[in-house]
């Protein structure tokens, strides 16, 4: 069995510094040229292999607040805001 091509690390890597567009495609398409890159294929294979939990979340976002000073607040939702002139970061999805 050959190994993976991109591991959540890499995946993790990505959304931290993606400032807008999270797909499968993108994160190929911003991968560093090296022999045998992994495909939006294999990037889709491992969301749907690795489990999703919380605890995995919260864990690595821990080393980006201070704990003291703070709670990290973690949210996925996208609320769609069909008044808005402008408010930066708000797109349609």
């Amino acid at each position: 069995m050959n190994p993976p091509k991109y591991n959540e690390y890499d995946y993790i890597n990505f959304l931290t510094a993606t400032p807008r567009t999270y797909s499968c495609t993108e994160a190929e398409r911003v991968q560093p040229d090296q022999e045998n890159d992994p495909s939006h294929d294999s990037i889709n294979r491992l969301l749907h292999r690795i489990p999703a939990d919380a605890a995995s979340l919260r864990e690595e976002s821990l080393q980006f607040v201070t704990q003291n000073k703070g709670v990290p607040v973690l949210d996925d939702s996208t609320p769609d805001k069909p008044y808005a002139l402008k408010i930066e970061l708000v797109t349609r999805h």
